[in-house]
């Protein structure tokens, strides 16, 4: 089928009370293994590429963006592809052509005044080029081998009288919030403020995102969607799970040498992450 709207999934997660799980993707085995999860779980789903992830592909986007359309146009359930986390103006400009619906665009580590601008000047382009624009308030932290930010440092958490007037003022279609989660956490320890959770979902009009979702607990996530989260990010969950199997089969297989044996079964065990935590994120379905 052809791409999905990131938009339109995430608008349609909302309105049934659930989440739509926006997967990170770096190798075709992540992009084909994200699809094949999503099909046994018979949900759509978003595939990300971050800009990271373009950086290590030689800074070119193409390849795995034409890869992951492919897979998703074959895919039976409905996937769009989403660019995430992207700094750079010039990998912005490349995202409409490239097949991707919307953008993550990171400007949070810059002061208010600055992020709303650069994030302003974001979402205008971003829209008079069709694409869906989400932004950051707050620092979800663990970023770049960055250690997460304590709980209660300046920045950690979204205000929400600050993100109304950051919605308001830059135009953007959705906000990840920092609610406590952490980027790239290998432990599932994190414990979410569902208080301030409600406090933004009274506030804001547009959808919430769940950035550093790994590292939270099965029922912290279910009880953030139930406040308010459409839109929950994973990616250091697929690459913990890739990366077990993968050592634990080689240490059965010391002989092996064909790629295609391990990178299969750590296809496998990726795909088995992406069922479950969607099915954590639309209980209902």
């Amino acid at each position: 089928m052809p791409l999905a709207q990131t938009g339109r999934l995430v608008a349609e997660a909302a309105a049934a009370g659930t989440a739509v799980a926006a997967f990170n993707v770096i190798t075709l085995e992540h992009v084909e293994a994200v699809v094949a999860g999503a099909e046994h779980a018979g949900a759509p789903v978003i595939l990300q590429i971050s800009e990271n992830a373009v950086r290590y592909r030689y800074g070119r986007l193409l390849p795995l963006a034409t890869a992951a359309t492919a897979t998703a146009e074959a895919a039976a359930v409905p996937v769009a592809l989403h660019l995430d986390h992207v700094q750079s103006d010039e990998l912005l400009r490349q995202a409409a052509d490239a097949g991707f619906s919307s953008v993550m665009y990171d400007a949070a580590r810059l002061p208010y005044a600055e992020n709303l601008a650069a994030t302003r000047a974001a979402a205008h382009w971003g829209h008079g080029n069709g694409l869906w624009i989400e932004a950051e308030l707050g620092e979800v932290g663990g970023k770049d081998g960055q250690p997460p930010l304590d709980a209660h440092a300046p920045g950690a958490r979204t205000l929400p009288a600050e993100a109304e007037a950051f919605v308001a003022e830059s135009g953007v279609d959705s906000l990840a919030v920092a609610i406590g989660s952490s980027h790239a956490m290998t432990s599932r320890t994190a414990s979410l403020d569902h208080a301030l959770l409600g406090e933004l979902a009274a506030a804001l009009e547009v959808p919430l995102v769940l950035h550093g979702s790994s590292g939270v607990p099965d029922a912290e996530l279910a009880a953030a969607v139930t406040g308010g989260i459409a839109k929950v990010n994973v990616g250091t969950a697929l690459n913990i799970a890739m990366t077990n199997a993968i050592r634990a089969y080689l240490a059965a297989h010391p002989e092996a040498v064909d790629s295609r044996k391990y990178l299969s079964v750590g296809r496998e065990a990726m795909a088995r992450t992406v069922s479950e935590l969607i099915t954590v994120l639309r209980p209902a379905a």
